[in-house]
């Protein structure tokens, strides 16, 4: 790199030192400190099975993944969780409610990375304590009742994290990345692709493809060592739409269009919409306006949509990260409140 190009990027022309890596806890050993117990592990398979006959159109019910953008506090996140499960009792005749408990958030160039990256809120990065207040926090949230998803980023942190989901999303941002797609074949429970973020759904049912089918690739066993990982291929992989670049794509047409690709691909031609991001020009108000109309087409006969996601947290809105937090309130994208979460879900649910 030349001194010129080292001074633009503000980084020093000379070569930094490397830093020496941090030991973290294998999956083996979390899982042995943070053990599930059976019967949890019996309640999140069958969970993942309510979700996989919703997904092939078994059940009619609709599947909701609600819940903050991004957790970051242990006490607001199991106050949400309680609140989210005793709306899904009563919901229960007409959707099965999922808590979205997303430990980690992608960033086009820096910023907060999440609760498994950066458990303190402080920048010291102590990636072995967030590996522990990621599962322990998504251990408590599943002992709630509800079916638990997040978002795998990092590749491995599914070693960690996988036998606590009921389903899972890789983001616009990777679902072209070969790696996550291999990691999806490998799992044992639905995992849903995201449209690229241009809008286009291409990528996104290649991924479906791809996770399909059995792959091999290089990776790690639960005991942290370099091994050959052979998988079976996930059938349950499905598309979430979820906007680009050029609007919204949660209408009829786009919907349409959509089926039409995953017919082409003999998949189930069911997907979930994500109601934030583009699809509600990143207004978090919008998500329950968008919710509602495709609840209301949805008792139109429309049967494409299998499930709706939304980023959802006590308080409407979002804080800046440091100084003192107020309770409730996202620090990464805007989410809608409460009070109009359960609005919307009752709402779409007819009740």
């Amino acid at each position: 790199m030349s001194r010129q190009h080292a001074t633009a990027c503000n980084l020093d022309a000379q070569a930094t030192p490397a830093i020496a890596p941090t030991l973290v806890a294998t999956p083996a050993e979390l899982s042995e400190k943070l053990p599930i117990a059976p019967m949890l592990a019996a309640r999140i398979g069958h969970q993942r099975d309510l979700i996989r006959d919703i997904l092939a159109g078994r059940d009619d019910r609709l599947l909701i993944v609600a819940g903050p953008c991004s957790l970051h506090d242990r006490a607001s996140a199991l106050d949400y969780g309680a609140r989210l499960a005793e709306l899904a009792a009563e919901c229960a005749d007409d959707a099965v409610l999922v808590m979205r408990a997303y430990v980690e958030k992608p960033r086009t160039t820096v910023g907060w990375k999440g609760l498994l990256h950066d458990p303190h809120l402080d920048g010291s990065n102590d990636i072995g304590a967030g590996l522990a207040a990621a599962r322990g926090l998504l251990i408590e949230l599943a002992e709630l009742g509800l079916p638990v998803a997040t978002e795998l980023l990092t590749p491995i942190a599914a070693d960690y994290l996988s036998d606590v989901l009921s389903w899972a999303a890789i983001g616009a941002r990777t679902t072209e990345s070969q790696t996550h797609r291999e990691r999806a074949s490998a799992l044992d429970l639905p995992v849903g692709f995201k449209n690229g973020t241009d809008g286009a759904i291409g990528t996104a049912i290649d991924a479906i493809a791809a996770a399909s089918h059995p792959q091999h690739y290089l990776g790690t066993d639960r005991h942290g060592r370099p091994a050959a990982i052979a998988t079976p291929g996930n059938p349950d992989a499905h598309l979430i739409l979820r906007g680009g670049r050029g609007g919204a794509n949660h209408d009829v047409e786009s919907v349409a269009r959509a089926r039409g690709a995953l017919a082409a691909l003999g998949c189930p031609e069911r997907l979930i919409v994500d109601c934030s991001h583009a699809n509600s020009g990143k207004v978090a108000a919008r998500q329950a306006e968008v919710m509602v109309e495709l609840g209301a087409r949805r008792r139109a006969g429309e049967q494409a949509i299998a499930g709706v996601m939304l980023e959802s947290h006590i308080e409407h809105g979002k804080q800046a990260l440091g100084g003192d937090l107020a309770y409730g309130v996202s620090i990464t994208d805007e989410c809608l409140g409460w009070q109009a979460t359960a609005e919307a879900i009752r709402a779409a649910c007819d009740r």
